[in-house]
């Protein structure tokens, strides 16, 4: 099981409408570039409006980001696109045995370790912005076409 990859379609969404940003970002064109349906595009699209992270205006193709790309952390779009409820990015098994041992002290003895972990990930999360993604994406892509 993995974290949901609307977190990933939404830093790839952040980052194709600031490289493409002279150009329309329609839903389709972003779907293209995900390889995804456009649908999806348009709900996570919906999730970062919701958080203030882009800005779309109704009935018009494109969309473009509403802050500066220094001030979006990765851990604002982890938030936004409802990756995992609060505290809730390792689920703990409800109802284990109490008869057993280990069931009886399972949950008790992993929370905090789980707890400790959430808490680095998304301090980590939060050290990283979208400008540090799209700037890695065009060193990335010049290193790329200098090969060519």
């Amino acid at each position: 099981m993995s974290i949901s990859s609307r977190f990933a379609v939404g830093i790839h969404i952040l980052s194709l409408l600031e490289i493409n940003k002279n150009a329309i970002n329609s839903s389709e064109f972003i779907a293209s570039s995900v390889n995804t349906n456009p649908v999806v595009i348009r709900k996570i699209m919906g999730m970062l409006k919701n958080a203030e992270l882009i800005k779309v205006r109704p009935g018009i193709a494109g969309a473009t980001i509403a802050k500066p790309l220094s001030d979006i952390t990765l851990l604002d779009v982890y938030k936004a696109v409802n990756v995992v409820q609060e505290k809730e990015l390792f689920g703990i098994h409800e109802k284990p045995n109490i008869a057993c041992p280990v069931g009886r002290n399972i949950q008790h003895a992993i929370e905090p370790l789980f707890s400790v972990a959430q808490l680095a990930l998304e301090k980590s999360l939060g050290n990283v912005t979208i400008e540090d993604v799209v700037a890695d994406i065009l060193e990335k892509e010049n290193l790329s076409n200098s090969k060519d």
